[in-house]
């Protein structure tokens, strides 16, 4: 089975909402956001013995990329939102 058959009603009632394109960013971001919060418990249980009290070093690099890929995509999304703002008011002069 397919991710988008997993979450079919997820990318088309986020594709109603706001278009199909930063739809399926959302529902990205929403996957990406349960894998953070995966690894992060994880890190829970995988102590650094360098660094007390801090995830073990591969799980603060798997955490800042995910973070960076959420960064990435809610930029992309902005980007998408102007860009269909700025045509709206272009059709509307």
């Amino acid at each position: 089975m397919t991710v988008y058959d997993e979450r079919r009603e997820e990318l088309e009632k986020h594709a109603f909402m706001m278009g199909k394109a930063r739809g399926h960013l959302a529902v990205t971001l929403d996957v990406l956001t349960d894998a953070l919060v995966l690894v992060g418990q994880h890190g829970v249980y995988c102590q650094s013995a360098r660094q007390p009290g801090k995830p073990a070093m591969d799980i603060q690099i798997i955490l800042k990329s995910l973070n960076d890929a959420k960064e990435l995509i809610s930029g992309v999304m902005a980007e998408l939102k102007r860009t269909k703002e700025n045509a709206a008011l272009n059709t509307q002069a």
